[in-house]
Formats: structure tokens, sequence, C-alpha cells
């Protein structure tokens, strides 16, 4: 089947497209009727203004990001055989990292499909099409998946702001196999519960394994506060770390449950307590309350999800350190974290470090964190290096 051919403009960025760049941006592609009537997800050959084939894309005329990089051989043929080939590529580097079937397999474009976020938990994996090119190839994608991984269960998880900008609706549903209830994951030494359809994002955060881990080096011995907890991220690294006492703090009680039953799993239930409520609400209760705790972890949601909301973003995030401050003892640790894309790290760390000024409270910085290596970046996409995790040193 013939693809269709679209062009860049004269004013485009070829040279980076070339060197790397996935992306073409609505304002720099010929955009004649033809090109607004291909419809969302189809596959066709890019060319630069001189009409030099540059590769094949997936393009999506209701996106900002009109055409997505696939592959720069403008003869690939995009199928099954070739998404399998992907897979197995992902695939040997997860296994030179991990001795167990959970991380993130395939991050988005830095694993070579754009828009595609798959998560693996033993025999299942979830997939996020984030993009309509893998919306239109999700049962070849599906398929690749099983013959790669042998993986018995697959959800797709179609929620998401990212689909919204593509066009796309709203779908989770367990496509192969089924699920009886959380997934348990073994990492760091703790015990997970993962919600695979009904839990945030995927059912779990890999991204943060490195993390916690370093959080764990903190612990032992010593009591813990961990706010915005979800499924007791840190707080049963912490435990499984040796931590005397855990406390988590959420807004969902569906995801403390979880957090709950992981803790019980890992033998550990007599040291671990949940507290529901507004996160703000709950630091500034501790505070009057007069509790101090040797390490405070505060791993919010994304308060700076684009560039229109990085002031407000920031303020909240400057809010958040003004408030665990306090609750951390003289001398103890303080791990401030972001996934905010449009938050910098530079950015990130100002605001916190005001913060923690106004909270009274000096420190300084031992640990700058990132998301694991199973979340590669493209260097040409400084938005993927969106986790940034910084722990503070707290005296008076």
């Amino acid at each position: 089947m013939t693809m269709p051919t679209i062009r860049l403009m004269p004013k485009a960025e070829a040279r980076a497209i070339r060197h790397g760049f996935p992306w073409v941006y609505s304002n720099e592609l010929v955009t004649d009727r033809r090109t607004k009537a291909i419809e969302p997800g189809t596959l066709a050959l890019l060319e630069d203004s001189a009409r030099t084939p540059m590769g094949v894309v997936a393009v999506n005329p209701q996106s900002r990001i009109i055409a997505r990089m696939l592959d720069r051989d403008p003869e690939a043929v995009i199928d099954r055989d070739w998404l399998a080939t992907r897979l197995r590529a992902a695939l040997a580097h997860r296994e030179a990292l991990y001795d167990a079937p959970f991380y993130r397999l395939v991050h988005a474009e830095a694993d070579g499909l754009p828009g595609v976020v798959i998560d693996r938990f033993g025999d299942a994996a979830v997939i996020q099409p984030n993009a309509a090119w893998a919306e239109v190839l999700l049962d070849d994608l599906a398929a690749a998946l099983v013959e790669v991984t042998g993986v018995s269960t697959i959800v797709k998880n179609g929620s998401g702001r990212a689909r919204g900008l593509e066009g796309l609706p709203d779908e989770t549903l367990v496509m192969t196999g089924a699920l009886d209830g959380p997934v348990p994951v073994a990492m760091n030494g703790a015990t997970y519960m993962a919600d695979l359809t009904g839990g945030q994002k995927t059912g779990l955060f890999f991204d943060q394994r490195d993390n916690h881990a370093f959080v764990q080096r903190l612990v032992k011995g010593r009591r813990m506060l961990d706010v915005f907890s979800h499924v007791g991220g840190f707080s049963l690294a912490s435990l499984a770390g040796g931590a005397t006492q855990a406390l988590a703090v959420d807004s969902s009680a569906p995801a403390l449950e979880l957090a709950e039953q992981g803790a019980g799993a890992m033998g550990a239930g007599d040291r671990f307590a949940t507290r529901k409520g507004d996160a703000f609400d709950v630091m500034a209760a501790l505070a009057d309350e007069g509790e101090r705790f040797d390490v405070v972890v505060c791993d919010p949601p994304a308060f700076a999800p684009n560039r229109q909301a990085l002031d407000a973003g920031l303020r909240a995030y400057e809010r958040v350190a003004r408030l665990a401050a306090p609750l951390v003892a003289p001398g103890g640790y303080l791990c401030l974290c972001s996934c905010s894309h449009a938050a910098d790290l530079t950015k990130f760390r100002n605001a916190s470090a005001r913060g923690i000024g106004k909270g009274g409270r000096r420190g300084q910085i031992i640990w700058t964190g990132f998301a694991g290596p199973d979340h590669p970046q493209l260097p040409q996409l400084a938005e993927s290096g969106y986790l940034k995790s910084l722990v503070f040193r707290l005296s008076e």
C-alpha cells in the first residue's frame, strides 16, 4: 500500500530532524487540504522542502505534533515484525539492568516507539498508546509484545492528558488474559501492590526506584513520613531499609489500602500507619501536633504539567517545602520530588530552597536524583527529563 507523502516547509529545521529530533510541529509542515485530510495515525513518507525523503512518520493533523518519526529508512515497513524488533531491543536493555521482570519496558520516543509507554509487571504488561498511530496499530503491538516477552495479560491504559492532545478517547480495558486483583511487585526489597486497571497511571511508578533506594540508606533505625505516598512508594522502601516506623499520607483511600496490603505482605504492618487527607492540611496538622520525623519525603503529582501552569506549580512546590521542613527533626532529611515537565531542575531547586527557608530551616543538598535507566531520554528532548528528586539535610 502506497503511503501518502508530506513535506516540510523551507523554514523547518530539517537538519535537527536528521540529527535525531523525533517530532514535526504543525507549523513546520506544508498543510494543504490533502494533508489535513489524512486520518490520524496514518503512516506517511516525510520529505524535506527539497523533496528529499527523510523517513517514515506517523501523522496526526489534529495534534500540534503533526508527525512523529518512526524510522529514518524511507523504505521501512512498519508492521508487527518491525514492532517486535523495537521491543526486543528495549527488552535486552531492561534485562541487562534488572533480575526480575518489573520495569518500564518502553519509554516512548527514547525506545523508538513514539508516544508509547509499556510497563511490565511479571506476566502482565500495561500499554499506554498515547499517540494516534499506536492506537491504530494496537493489536499488532500487543501481539508483538506477547511474542517478545511471553506476557499472558495485557492491559490497555487509554487515559491521561497526552491522549487528549492527540484527540483520542479515554479507555481502559484488559486486552488479553485476566487479572484477579492487584499484582505484587518486588522492588528494592519492598513489596508493592499494583492495581493495573484502577490505579494511577499504569499502577506503579517504576521511575522512582533509584530514589527509593537512596532514601533507604538514610532511614535505618529512624522514623519517616511519606507524603503523597500513592501505594507507599517511599514508605514501603523505607520499611525494607530498616525504618522503625513509616507514616503514609495520601488523599486516596484505595491507594492507602494497597499500601497497607504491601506492608502486610512484607511482614512490616506493625511498623506502618496511614493517614488519609489533603497533604497540605495533614502536614499543617502534624506540625500543630508537634510531630517530628527523621526523614520526610514529599512526592506530589505534577503541579506544572505545562508552561501555562509553571508559575502556579512552582508556588505549590514552594508551599510543599515550607510545610514539610518544620516536620524534619534537626539533622534529619527532607526529600522533595517533582514530576513536572515544565519545571526544570533549577526552577524546582530554587522553589524548594525558598520553601525550606520560609519554613524556618536551612539545608544542604546531598542527593539529586532522576528517573532510573529504564526511563531513557533522547538528548534532543529535554522534556523527557521530567523527574527530579532533591534530598536535603536540614539544620535549624
